[in-house]
């Protein structure tokens, strides 16, 4: 018989594939070892978690969840892959609930059927409704808005105020951004179509690809480092990487290219500026839903809320959560108020669009 087993955390970093496929291999016989143990394990006073989102923002969160519901949270983290694992366990699953940091990542759970439907009163008051799946599926907790940076010496102030503009000829050779098929981008594009529509959309991207400075590359912090260094005048970033430049002591170069850029929101004029979420939900062969729920529930509460501010330099989808300084010093802005979910029913349209017009070539 398989005696009781505990699994705190299991990271998937950079290695050969023969020791990524040995780590997922003993993190999944650890999580079975705590499903098929004896029942006082299994009967609401733990529950299993994969997780996109990394130790440090949500240790403490955990932690204090613990403390409070005496429910432990058996935690795997994970940078890539999730869903193909969660696939490939099928009804073996260990996993309750599932941390993401993205919607797209949430979208592709919920096309594959993976995730069951949660009705919470707690939720539906903490998180509004267009951070949350119209039927359940998924919840937000945490939003970053998808920003321009753009030089305080070369750009004048009223000269790029909508997404739309970045595919104004005046803008030629001085956009920088990273892949169009990443994530945070498809997301973006996505957003565009659905305001929209296709035509008008694919007129916009390839407006913006004749606009580009340089090939599509890096990753948000290093269009930042381009328009400090005079190769582009605009990048386009989440606003959290703006906090991690500004505060960032092990590399403090980055703090020069923060200083050289000021934050637009775009389109505050009209729909408001594109956001994207951080977010959770149940998997539909969870053992432990009640649990599983009432983790989510906490993570959508003030405590949990407050350290994502803190943290990570995001903003908290429960309205009148304190923001970090650093956060509150970029101004209020008017956040793109269409639910999330139609905007991600977009993302492969966006995807096959990138692709169509060549635009990280």
């Amino acid at each position: 018989m398989l005696m009781p087993m505990r699994i705190r955390h299991i990271f998937y970093k950079k290695a050969d594939t023969a020791m990524k496929t040995t780590l997922i291999a003993l993190s999944f016989v650890a999580l079975q070892a705590v499903i098929l143990a004896p029942p006082a394990l299994a009967d609401g006073k733990e529950v299993n978690l994969y997780s996109y989102r990394q130790a440090f923002l949500i240790q403490p969160i955990l932690d204090r969840f613990t403390e409070q519901s005496g429910i432990r949270v058996n935690v795997v983290f994970a940078k890539k892959g999730m869903l193909e694992r969660i696939r490939a366990e099928g009804a073996n699953s260990p996993a309750d609930a599932v941390l993401t940091a993205d919607i797209g990542r949430l979208s592709d759970m919920v096309e594959a059927g993976v995730l069951a439907p949660v009705k919470s009163a707690i939720l539906e008051q903490n998180i509004p409704a267009r951070y949350r799946h119209p039927g359940g599926l998924w919840f937000g907790l945490t939003t970053r808005a998808r920003v321009l940076l753009v030089s305080k010496e070369r750009v004048k102030p009223g000269m790029v105020t909508s997404y739309e503009d970045l595919a104004n000829p005046e803008l030629k050779g001085k956009i920088c951004i990273r892949s169009g098929k990443h994530l945070y981008n498809i997301s973006l594009i996505a957003s565009v179509i659905a305001h929209k529509g296709p035509a008008a959309a694919e007129k916009w991207l390839r407006g913006l690809k004749a606009n580009l400075a340089r090939k599509p590359q890096g990753n948000d912090r290093a269009q930042a480092k381009a328009v400090y260094e005079g190769v582009c005048d605009v990048g386009i970033s989440n606003t959290y990487y703006m906090g991690k430049m500004q505060t960032n002591e092990k590399k403090p170069q980055q703090k020069k290219w923060a200083a050289a850029v000021n934050i637009v929101f775009p389109n505050q004029a009209d729909r408001g500026t594109h956001v994207n979420i951080s977010g959770a939900a149940v998997l539909k062969g969870s053992r432990r839903k009640a649990a599983a729920i009432k983790l989510i529930e906490f993570l959508s509460g003030d405590f949990a809320q407050k350290i994502y501010a803190r943290q990570n330099f995001e903003y908290p989808v429960k309205p009148g959560v304190e923001l970090h300084p650093i956060v509150k010093s970029w101004g209020a802005f008017k956040a793109d108020t269409m639910n999330l979910a139609r905007v991600s029913s977009y993302r492969r349209e966006a995807s096959k669009m990138v692709d169509k017009i060549g635009f990280n070539y």
